[in-house]
Formats: C-alpha cells, sequence, structure tokens
C-alpha cells in the first residue's frame, strides 16, 4: 500500500503543472519571435494597429485617452500598452482564483498570498482614474507624463499594510492621486528634464517621498485607516498555506525570474507576468512602433529584464532562502529599461545595466528597509533604491559606451 501511494505522489511530482507548460512554451515563443525578426522583413508588413505617435498625436479624444489610462497599468514596465495591461489583469485574475482555491499550479501567491488582491486592484485603478482625471490635461503630444505613478505605489502599499475594506482603498486611491502623482510630476518636469536624468527617477523619488508623507499623516490621523468600531487597522483575511517548501532549484528560478516581471504593482505572480508578456509581444507583432513609447525595443527590453532578473536571482539566491522574499526585480523596473532606452540596445548596454543592477539595487533596497519605521511599508526602500542605483548606473554607462 505504501509503495503504491509513493508512486503515485512521484507521478504527481515529476508531472508537469499548466504552469511549467505556459513557462515553456512561453520560452518557445521567445526563440521564435528572435528567429522571425531576424529573418524577417518586418518594415514590408503593415502596421495592423496605432503606434505610440499616434495615441499621443490624438490625445484629448476619448480613444487615445482610453489606450493612455489603460497603457498606464503596464507603464511600471516600460511596455505602455492597453494589450500589455489587459494581459496583466487577466493573469492576475487567473492567479488569485487559482490561488484562493488552492490550485497547485497557482505560481507563486499573487500578493505575497494575503489575498488582498481584489482591494489592491481596485485602490489601484482608483488612484489610476483619479490622476488622470486630475492631472491628464498635462499630457501632451510632445510632454509625457508619470499619470501612472498612484498605480504602482501608495494605493496598493496601504492596502497591503493595513488590511482591506473601502475605506482604506478610498483614502489610499485618493491619497495616491493628490500625493504621489503630483509629486512625480514636480520631480520629473523640474528636475529630471532640466538635469537631462532619466524620468525613472522622478517617478520613483515622487512615490518615496509622497508615501512617506501620507503614512505619516496615518500616523497622526489613524481614523485614516482604522474603523470606527474597532479601532484598529482592519485585518487581512489568513493566507493559504504552500505546503511544498521551494527547492531554490532551476525551475523555481525559472519561476522566479517571471514572477518578477509582476513584483512592482505588486502581484508577484508568473500568470500575472505571462499576461503582461503575452500583452505586450501581440502589441509588438501587430505594430513594432506601438509598446515601449514607440521605440521598437521591446524584444530587447524584455530580454534585458529576463537577464538581470536572472543575475538578481542567481547572486542573491542564499538571501532568497534565507528571507523568503528579495527585491531583484527592482533593477528589472529602473536601471536596465532606463539604460536600454537612453543609450540603445547593444550588448555592452544591456551587460553593463543588468548586471550592475543585479549587484547594486536589491541590497541597497534592504539596507534602507533595515532603516524604515514599522509603520511605513518596505516598497519605499525598494524605489528609493531604483532611484539612486539609476542615478549612479546610468551616467557610468554613457561613460562606458563613450570610451
Amino acid at each position: 500500500m505504501e509503495t503504491t501511494r509513493e508512486k503515485l505522489d512521484q507521478r504527481q511530482h515529476t508531472a508537469r503543472s499548466p504552469l511549467d507548460i505556459a513557462i515553456t512554451l512561453l520560452m518557445l515563443g521567445a526563440i521564435a519571435l528572435v528567429i522571425w525578426l531576424s529573418f524577417t522583413n518586418r518594415a514590408s508588413w503593415p502596421d495592423l494597429w496605432p503606434d505610440y505617435s499616434h495615441m499621443v498625436s490624438n490625445l484629448p479624444q476619448p480613444s487615445a485617452w482610453l489606450r493612455w489610462v489603460l497603457g498606464d497599468i503596464s507603464e511600471v514596465a516600460f511596455y505602455k500598452h492597453e494589450f500589455a495591461s489587459i494581459g496583466l489583469l487577466a493573469g492576475a485574475y487567473l492567479a488569485y482564483r487559482a490561488n484562493r482555491t488552492g490550485k497547485a499550479w497557482q505560481g507563486f501567491s499573487i500578493c505575497y498570498g494575503s489575498g488582498l488582491w481584489p482591494w489592491l486592484i481596485t485602490s489601484s485603478l482608483l488612484g489610476l482614474l483619479l490622476s488622470n482625471l486630475l492631472w491628464g490635461w498635462t499630457v501632451t503630444a510632445t510632454a509625457w507624463q508619470p499619470t501612472f505613478a498612484a498605480f504602482v505605489s501608495l494605493p496598493a502599499a496601504m492596502v497591503l499594510m493595513f488590511g482591506g475594506g473601502w475605506k482604506i482603498a478610498i483614502n489610499g486611491a485618493i491619497m495616491g492621486a493628490l500625493l504621489v502623482t503630483p509629486a512625480c510630476l514636480l520631480i520629473v518636469n523640474y528636475v529630471c528634464n532640466p538635469l537631462g536624468l532619466p524620468v525613472v527617477i522622478g517617478n520613483v523619488s515622487g512615490m518615496a517621498i509622497a508615501s512617506v508623507i501620507a503614512f505619516l499623516l496615518c500616523r497622526y490621523l489613524p481614523s485614516l485607516v482604522k474603523s470606527q468600531a474597532s479601532g484598529k487597522p482592519c485585518e487581512p483575511p489568513p493566507a493559504p498555506t504552500n505546503a511544498k517548501a521551494p527547492d531554490y532549484g532551476v525551475v523555481w528560478s525559472l519561476r522566479r525570474v517571471l514572477a518578477d516581471f509582476s513584483e512592482a504593482p505588486f502581484f508577484g505572480n508568473e500568470w500575472a507576468s505571462l499576461g503582461l508578456i503575452l500583452g505586450a509581444l501581440l502589441a509588438f507583432t501587430l505594430n513594432p512602433m506601438s509598446p515601449a513609447y514607440g521605440s521598437g525595443l521591446l524584444p530587447q527590453l524584455i530580454g534585458a529584464q529576463a537577464l538581470t532578473s536572472a543575475l538578481g536571482v542567481v547572486i542573491w539566491r542564499r538571501q532568497w532562502i534565507l528571507r523568503g522574499w528579495y527585491p531583484t526585480y527592482i533593477p528589472l523596473v529602473s536601471v536596465v529599461p532606463a539604460a536600454v532606452l537612453t543609450y540603445g540596445a547593444s550588448w555592452q548596454v544591456i551587460a553593463a545595466s543588468a548586471s550592475l543592477g543585479a549587484l547594486i539595487a536589491p541590497p541597497l533596497a534592504c539596507a534602507i528597509a533595515k532603516r524604515l519605521p514599522a509603520d511605513m511599508h518596505a516598497f519605499i526602500a525598494n524605489v528609493l533604491s531604483m532611484a539612486i542605483s539609476t542615478l549612479l548606473i546610468i551616467p557610468f554607462i554613457g561613460l562606458l559606451i563613450a570610451n
């Protein structure tokens, strides 16, 4: 009897899950895309979807605004496209349903197993809509603006910090639109643009400064996040536990690299990342000048992002084992895309930004996080690390490729 059970367990352990199959198909698709790009004259194909310049030049038409707002959802990964955004949300919803029903193929538990994804996405989307309603007038055909900032910062952090409920979700969204977005606008337009710095520095600096202010407000005005009945923050629902501990092997590492693509919006799940990447690749296939701000560099950008995450996961594997989580995603949404979009997609730029970002950004974030007060979410340390590491590494890469 025991022998039969052991054989059954072994078969279940070795059987491929839908997630393993999805990752394999993604890799095969990426290889096929590289081959296709290498041997096909894509310029002779008709464009099947409007490009990025068409969108911004047609603002403030409703269709262009809809594309802009939807694109904000995937802006943090530098894809800025409605297909990538829809894919991200669809994959995240699938991951949430799989997590709630305890599916073995759910991947890394979305939102860190908190069960708060519905409240988190509600607050983030409300913050995004309010930001565009209040500050969308700053966007023009020639002036990009960080209207996306509230979607990947304070609203989500407040839900994870204080729990679910309409009070926290709405207050987080309002503070995101009133504090985060204008802080980013000010730093981008009055610091980064005049000094020629990558705008990502202004984005993440604004997120950090505004979030510190917001959490201080919550400290001195606890009614913002506490219910009147209990006087305590709403408690998140209990998270389902994963029965099997990770082995931190090759398969785990590949899954972790994939999950890092959706870590910035606080999802951290392979299905969400698959949706994001596949949506972006679909957009690129229909029109290479549509995603990634019309740069035409989406495949190189994704490759560079995967490289920096892979290096981080390998270099800091010991930290992953000790801590259970480590911010290897940081250069994926800061240093690397800033370098590729600033200096191009040469192998020198990709290798330097990926390696330096993986080495510097994660431990810097952890060092800052240790010094944060307990009532401030650790994402503040992550975005500060993005700002500092980008500020240090991007000029160095400029000097490197100039020589």
